[in-house]
């Protein structure tokens, strides 16, 4: 049986602080790998036009192509309408029933759990992991496990931003993300 922890995201782009809380969480909760998976249609963020989905996963490809306990499942890309945890938890059981599975969020999502749809059936299959994250309490009823990762302030928002601006993004994210990101001129005014 393996520990896999689950990371979810848009990753529009995925940048190093996604694979700083990742590698931390696996160490400290001691997980054999964690898979990125992709949202198709996040429902909860529907007020922003994002980078194609093939573009997304190729971005996550390269940013976590070095780490062997990092791996791409694509099982919210497969399916159509919006990406709700329950239903992903569901399958990926199905498919792997011998496997334990936690789900890592941040703690700007901690304190929106109670609007997660089926959170009760949800917090049944799986054990939530809380990423502290400045500026959030990440305070909640529900019994979770707390990773204390390093803090660094950086988010796909500012990143995004920051290449419309065409400020520099060294650093932020891995150099295979950002090469990818120009070559096919993503994010740009």
């Amino acid at each position: 049986m393996k520990k896999i922890g689950l990371f979810g995201g848009t990753f529009d782009p995925p940048h190093n602080g996604h694979l700083l809380m990742a590698n931390e969480v696996r160490f400290q909760v001691g997980l054999d790998e964690i898979w990125f998976i992709p949202n198709h249609k996040p429902p909860h963020k529907t007020d922003r036009k994002r980078a194609d989905s093939r573009h997304r996963v190729k971005m996550v490809e390269a940013a976590i192509e070095s780490n062997p306990h990092f791996r791409l499942e694509l099982i919210e890309m497969e399916r159509e309408g919006p990406s709700y945890t329950v239903d992903t938890v569901e399958l990926l059981k199905k498919r792997h029933p011998e496997d334990e599975f936690f789900f890592m969020i941040g703690a700007d999502m901690v304190e929106y759990l109670p609007k997660w749809h089926r959170i009760d059936d949800l917090l049944q299959m799986i054990t939530f992991i809380g990423m502290k994250r400045p500026g959030y309490t990440g305070s909640t009823t529900y019994s979770l496990l707390f990773a204390d990762v390093p803090a660094f302030d950086v988010s796909s928002t500012l990143i995004r931003q920051r290449i419309m601006q065409e400020k520099p993004v060294d650093y932020l994210l891995p150099k295979a993300v950002e090469r990818y990101i120009k070559e096919h001129h993503l994010y740009e005014s």
